[in-house]
């Protein structure tokens, strides 16, 4: 029964449907890494810059699949020597194999540079560029290596299986590049030349990006696979590309571990410290720099390959930082840029075929022509919006961070601001109805004075009580930060250490008129003491006059 169904089954229509709805699913796969850039980049930068970072991550998908539909196809068409072709003309099959499969790439390629951009360029110079690598920028690369043109399998024989240059490499030169054109951010580097680290504000962020992009990187990878079935002369069904599915499976998480376990060896070199960042990096550095080499790859080849991307991350990073002074924010040119021209430049050496001159040679040019294209190109596109004025924000814009400037929005509006005081007390001390009063007494003529304590932030809710013990439950409350005898500490981004000196505090004032302030000041020591170095100062101070808003009222009763 079941051999007459399969007897009856054509195996060009089976081979076809199988075929077009994995690669669906590789696309689908694909388009998710962009949450993965979105929350890396974002747990990269300052909080003050997060929407910034996610609008243009949101941007880069919606304005140049556009582009790339309407214009980049058909661009890629004419590089690779065919003409060119509008995405509207394909079929449906070739709607998902042809124009969705190239535009998931093209999209990865472009939403690299936000990073290395991030805190400074105008949204209007970053959406520009996206326009022009997705029209223009990436479609002559793929045209001339996938798609036929001088570089590719019938004319150098440049080899690229999934984008490791073509995509990945490419991304992070123009990163390197635009962020070269731009300059560095506000107080990165010191008027004596040394740099300043800038943490980003959330390593969470970070951590959830790389893995979502490690999960994504197999539709990368493995769905460069494009075919699972063929149908033979003979009108059999056989596997196609899916034959080396197993390989690239292998070498592309055999990649991404040797890539995480080289950036931590390299920190640990450096700085004595595992780095996470570091390692994230290098996990996503292993990945980038197996994917132009992941079906010819030895098993021993992905390791070594994936531990070289990882060793070179931090040291690249720093002689992009410290040496060359430009500012790549999320480190795109060591994880993506250098890393892909490593891994392609790898092939001879550890490709199942053996070592090959002329291999050697092929990915030589191939690098250098690509490389060569991106940069002119990406420079001419930020350097002419340079030259107008329009690459990036003003100082107060930046100072003040993208998401008002650009925006509008805050992307914590509840953090830090005057309307929220929380100090984890178990209870609210009422200063209303039946309260005492704030200067504990009816009787005029007394002193006023103003007792000011700077404390931890922790010992609020004990404050607030111990005030109340003493009949002067009103205060003000403000966030600070300082330095005193508190000690430095040492911290580290990205295997920068920085030192922080400006520790977190809590500035209580407390006016009073008739209880004696130095009661007041005791209670409040009382209450904040820890032994520790940090634990604050209480200043007592005198306070002329006061007047009350609603009354009118002056002199004590007005307290």
């Amino acid at each position: 029964m079941t051999g007459g169904v399969l007897a009856s089954i054509d195996p060009s229509v089976l081979a076809e449907g199988v075929n077009l709805m994995w690669v669906a699913v590789v696309c689908f796969l694909i388009f998710f890494m962009h949450a993965g850039f979105a929350m890396l980049e974002a747990g990269q930068v300052r909080a003050k810059n997060v929407a910034n970072q996610l609008t243009k991550n949101l941007l880069t998908w919606s304005v140049g699949v556009l582009v790339y539909f309407l214009i980049g196809f058909g661009v890629e068409g004419i590089a690779g020597g065919a003409g060119f072709s509008a995405a509207a003309a394909l079929g449906d099959g070739g709607w998902v194999n042809s124009w969705l499969f190239g535009a998931v790439f093209a999209m990865t390629a472009a939403t690299i540079v936000s990073g290395a951009v991030a805190g400074r360029a105008k949204l209007r110079a970053y959406v520009a560029y996206t326009i022009a690598i997705s029209a223009v920028i990436y479609p002559v690369v793929a045209g001339i290596t996938w798609g036929g043109g001088f570089l590719g399998g019938a004319g150098l024989g440049f080899t690229d299986f999934a984008g490791g240059m073509i995509v990945h490499g490419m991304g992070g030169i123009a990163g390197l590049t635009a962020a070269y054109v731009l300059g560095p951010r506000m107080d990165r580097y010191a008027e004596d030349g040394s740099t300043n680290v800038i943490p980003g504000h959330s390593m969470t962020f970070a951590v959830l990006g790389t893995l979502i992009l490690a999960f994504g990187w197999y539709g990368f990878n493995v769905g460069t696979t494009a075919t699972v079935f063929s149908v033979t002369e003979s009108g059999e069904l056989a596997l196609g590309g899916y034959a080396a599915v197993g390989r690239v499976s292998l070498t592309t998480t055999l990649g991404m571990a040797a890539g995480g376990v080289g950036a931590a060896l390299a920190s640990v070199a450096l700085s004595k410290k595992v780095d996470t960042l570091y390692v994230a990096n290098g996990l996503l550095a292993g990945l980038v720099g197996v994917t132009g080499i992941a079906n010819l790859a030895t098993w021993w080849g992905a390791v070594a390959v994936g531990l070289l991307c990882g060793l070179q991350l931090p040291l690249v990073f720093e002689f992009v930082a410290d040496r060359m002074k430009i500012d790549d924010v999320c480190a795109v040119f060591p994880v993506h840029g250098s890393a892909g021209v490593l891994g392609v430049l790898a092939l001879p050496f550890v490709s199942i075929n053996g070592f090959s001159v002329d291999v050697l040679v092929s990915q030589v040019i191939g690098v250098a022509v690509i490389a060569g294209w991106t940069v002119v190109a990406t420079a001419v596109v930020f350097g002419a919006f340079k030259a107008a004025g329009q690459a990036r924000v003003t100082p107060e814009h930046e100072r003040d961070g993208l998401d008002v400037s650009e925006h509008g929005v805050e992307t914590y509006p509840e953090f830090g601001k005057p309307s929220v005081a929380t100090d984890g007390g178990p209870s609210v001390v009422d200063t209303t109805n039946d309260s005492p009063r704030a200067d504990g007494g009816e009787e005029a003529g007394a002193e006023i004075k103003m007792v000011t304590a700077v404390v931890r932030p922790d010992k609020l809710g004990a404050i607030k009580q111990a005030l109340a013990e003493v009949n002067a439950p009103s205060l003000t409350v403000t966030n600070v930060s300082g330095r005193g005898s508190q000690p430095a500490k040492k911290g580290q981004w990205r295997g920068e250490e920085f030192t922080v000196d400006l520790h977190q505090k809590v500035k209580v004032e407390v006016v009073v008129a008739d209880i004696p302030a130095d009661e007041v000041a005791e209670a409040i020591a009382d209450a904040a003491e820890t032994g520790e170095p940090g634990d604050g100062k209480v200043f007592i101070m005198p306070v002329e006059d006061a007047l009350q808003v609603r009354t009118g009222t002056t002199g004590p009763e007005a307290v």
